[in-house]
């Protein structure tokens, strides 16, 4: 990114005004990097951990095949879920409240014992799954705000602070080479007047 100005004080006072706010912006946007990446590991290890809860709650019912090819899965619904939104190192990410569930009608009398069982163990797992999607979709959020707020330290240190640098060390050593060479012109100008004149006042002596 080529930074635009031109060789005058005004373009200079600009650039150092614009380098002042990226090198006082500089800290803070790597302390949200910073806190971004830790949120980033604490979701990946939750995500870790409530994938392998699922599995192993799915796993300890495979014993029950038999009884689940009598449970009728359409007695349990989730009817709504509910979210909050909360920020995290600035990035609003929807947290799940709860989940409220829908239970059909049924008969106790033409049912086995353990209906109400597994209406509780089906309310779990369908819990922990919809769990599990927040949780990724939550990743996704801080995985993508990372990424951009990564991308905008990259921007500052290694390409904006830079070249703002660059730009004013030109202006700057062109304004002391103009000024240099208008000393030295007034030099050679104050020489040339100053020999016009003495050879002006040798010729008046001569006469």
């Amino acid at each position: 990114m080529a930074i635009k100005f031109q060789y005058n004080k005004t373009s200079l006072q600009m650039l150092e005004k614009q380098l002042k706010v990226r090198k006082r912006t500089l800290p803070i946007i790597k302390s949200k990097e910073s806190a971004l990446r830790m949120e980033v590991k604490k979701c990946k290890d939750d995500l870790a951990r409530l994938e392998r809860e699922l599995e192993e709650g799915i796993g300890r019912y495979d014993s029950m095949f038999a009884l689940w090819n009598e449970f009728n899965p359409g007695l349990v619904r989730v009817k709504d879920v509910h979210l909050t939104v909360r920020k995290i190192a600035g990035t609003r990410i929807p947290v799940l409240d709860e989940v409220e569930f829908e239970i059909a009608e049924f008969s106790l009398f033409s049912q086995p014992k353990w209906y109400y069982d597994g209406i509780n163990i089906l309310k779990g797992l369908a819990h922990d799954a919809i769990l599990v999607e927040f949780t990724t979709a939550k990743l996704g959020l801080l995985e993508k705000a990372r990424k951009k707020t990564t991308q905008k330290v990259n921007l500052f240190e290694k390409v904006q602070i830079p070249g703002y640098e660059d730009a004013i060390r030109k202006i700057k050593r062109f304004m002391e080479d103009e000024e240099n060479l208008s000393k030295s012109s007034q030099k050679i100008l104050k020489s040339l007047l100053e020999a016009r004149e003495a050879a002006k006042k040798e010729e008046e002596a001569e006469v």
